[in-house]
């Protein structure tokens, strides 16, 4: 079989040797080149680079090992992209699959995410990455309400954990964010210990978005969000509180605000004043009768004696417009007379002297008093609904409601 040399050249032309006679010998290194390397043939390797039947198709790429390269260049699972290297890598070894590279480049990019993610909660990065989160679901998502937003959720605030949209407060809608707490940074607290923080600020916070208990009406409770586990690890440190109505079915219409950023100077010196009163109203004992806690309730009396005082100090101090000038004097002078009666039952020896002065000092804070002066300050003139119900016991008890 004739070989032919490659294409474009032409092997060199001994001369024509004589008829009859042997080769004339040639100088030892002087034989000219096979044409192709090894012997072989045009189209084939010698034998044993790819095996005796020609070349061997090329070994399959782990799949394993392309999901690691995909984990470890994303960074959002680092874990898994480590995990899933080593697992790549260990197939590769059994079977003889290609990918090495991608299995070893995924593992080390996961590696350096895994320790990204440690530093970042460690320093707060991920903090800043959940306010971005927040900022990024701004208008339809809870998480980012803030402090006077009004907001619907498809479910009712049975289902607002989950979704929310923003809607302007003038029109109807579930709930209102009054208040954002922030929760110290440290370990998970648990649902209980979020529930009792929610408990203590959301309520606390309620008069400071609401300064006028007046208009804030029967029907409506307070409600709050607070971080799960998971968005706690997160950096999710908010806890949201807000305001809704009791009746599921039930909506609200226009903003229950009542602060610096709604009210005038005259108004909210005088929510001040009457604040002073209400705290100590709080305060009242725990004890229903008298009898059951005389220590407790003459202490009562003594803190609603020094509310009065420094209510009505804060009344005649501020100056008022001329048509509230005199509804507002009537009004201290009404509290000058309640603060008497209050601080004689502080220092009443029996229960009966304390029912005594206990039950005029109580006719002279009724909440009746102050709607004039309220009338005149344009503020809310209908007392709360527990107010109308409580009653004081008629045996001289306690208040009940």
């Amino acid at each position: 079989m004739s070989i032919l040399p490659p294409s474009g050249h032409q092997p060199a032309q001994d001369p024509p040797e004589p008829r009859g006679q042997y080769p004339a010998p040639r100088p030892h290194g002087t034989y000219p080149p096979a044409p192709f390397p090894y012997g072989g043939q045009p189209g084939f390797a010698p034998y044993g680079l790819y095996g005796p039947y020609g070349p061997r198709p090329p070994a399959a790429v782990n799949g394993v090992a392309i999901a690691a390269l995909v984990f470890g260049v994303l960074c959002f699972l680092p874990a898994v992209g480590l995990v899933l290297g080593l697992v790549a890598l260990r197939q590769i070894g059994r079977r003889g699959e290609r990918g090495r590279g991608m299995a070893v480049a995924g593992s080390a990019l996961s590696s350096l995410g895994l320790a990204l993610w440690v530093v970042s909660l460690a320093t707060g990065f991920a903090a800043d990455v959940w306010e971005d989160v927040k900022e990024g679901t701004r208008g339809n998502g809870i998480l980012a309400l803030r402090e006077g937003d009004c907001f619907n959720s498809p479910g009712g605030l049975e289902g607002w954990a989950t979704d929310a949209d923003r809607v302007p407060c003038a029109r109807e809608h579930d709930g209102e964010v009054f208040a954002v707490v922030r929760v110290p940074d440290g370990s998970y607290p648990g649902d209980a210990g979020l529930t009792d923080t929610a408990d203590e600020r959301c309520y606390g916070l309620r008069d400071t978005y609401v300064m006028d208990r007046w208009a804030l009406p029967a029907t409506v409770e307070v409600y709050y969000l607070v971080p799960s586990r998971e968005s706690w690890d997160f950096g999710d440190r908010e806890i949201t509180c807000v305001l809704g109505n009791q009746d599921a079915q039930a909506t609200l219409t226009g903003s229950l605000r009542r602060d610096a950023t709604t009210l005038d100077a005259h108004q909210m010196a005088y929510l001040k004043a009457s604040r002073v009163l209400d705290d100590a109203l709080d305060e009242v004992p725990d004890a229903e009768f008298v009898e059951d806690d005389l220590p407790g309730h003459r202490e009562w009396a003594a803190q609603m004696t020094a509310a009065l005082a420094e209510q009505t100090r804060m009344l005649r101090a501020h100056e008022w417009p001329a048509d509230a000038e005199r509804p507002v004097r009537e009004l201290a002078a009404e509290l000058d007379e309640a603060e008497g009666e209050w601080a004689k039952a502080a220092v009443a020896g029996d229960a009966d002297t304390y029912y005594e002065h206990y039950d005029r000092g109580w006719d002279l804070v009724d909440p009746d008093g102050s709607v004039t002066a309220r009338k005149a300050l344009g503020l809310a003139t209908s007392p709360p609904e527990y107010d109308e119900e409580t009653e004081r016991d008629p045996d001289g008890g306690g208040m009940q409601v």
